[in-house]
């Protein structure tokens, strides 16, 4: 049990020096590639899923890793947490390397940047979310509270489109491909958003059996 602990801690310690120096490099090289205005360029930024995603899994390491007892670091110890955050940055690492990854090839810093966002990052949180099951039951219908996160984002981002023109990935680009085809495309994703969540929740219920048994 004791090994298990340390493997969790040394998890949650690279975790966080690995999200934040990700999340902050890319940061600096946006600044430092900017093509508008820096405002413009800081809301940018934040409008893509990748980086707001791997913020939430920044924090998550690092208030698990430095406050575990605080209510923060008890409400993301929390298995419905744990796993929705599971949830959103597997989904950030499927969908890049499934759909995006071919379509620029990123050298230098930019390229390893991309790698910890993309991969990295979202391997260490799975494998701190297998050492931290299960805390608590998880329930078939979590899955569907799980979604209100992507769906909140893509109504950001249709709407703030809509008046930029800015759309941060070419799949809810709605100015090229048109309303109709960005709807099934966000309807595909939230398909694969449940059918993840649903796996995660049935990997959880076994382990939680699992453990039930050899008690």
């Amino acid at each position: 049990m004791q090994g298990r602990t340390t493997l969790t801690q040394i998890t949650l310690a690279v975790g966080s020096l690995t999200g934040w120096f990700a999340v902050i490099t890319q940061l600096y090289l946006i600044i430092v590639n900017r093509v508008t205005g820096i405002t413009e360029t800081l809301i940018r930024y934040f409008s893509f899923y990748t980086i707001l995603t791997n913020i939430l899994v920044a924090v998550c390491f690092t208030i698990s890793f430095l406050r575990p007892k605080s209510s923060l670091g008890r409400f993301f110890a929390h298995s419905t947490t744990v796993t929705g955050i599971a949830v959103y940055i597997t989904v950030v690492g499927l969908v890049y390397n499934l759909i995006l990854r071919s379509l620029w090839q990123p050298q230098g810093l930019q390229r390893l940047v991309d790698e910890l966002l993309h991969s990295l990052v979202p391997i260490l949180f799975l494998i701190y979310w297998l050492l931290s099951q299960p805390k608590s039951a998880l329930r078939w219908k979590d899955a569907f509270g799980w979604l209100a996160y992507p769906f909140l984002y893509l109504l950001y981002v249709l709407f703030r489109g809509n008046l930029s023109g800015f759309y941060p990935y070419p799949f809810v680009n709605a100015d090229t491909l048109g309303y109709s085809a960005v709807f099934l495309n966000c309807f595909f994703l939230f398909v694969a958003f449940a059918g993840l969540s649903m796996v995660l929740i049935f990997i959880h219920k076994m382990l939680t059996k699992s453990l039930s048994v050899q008690e």
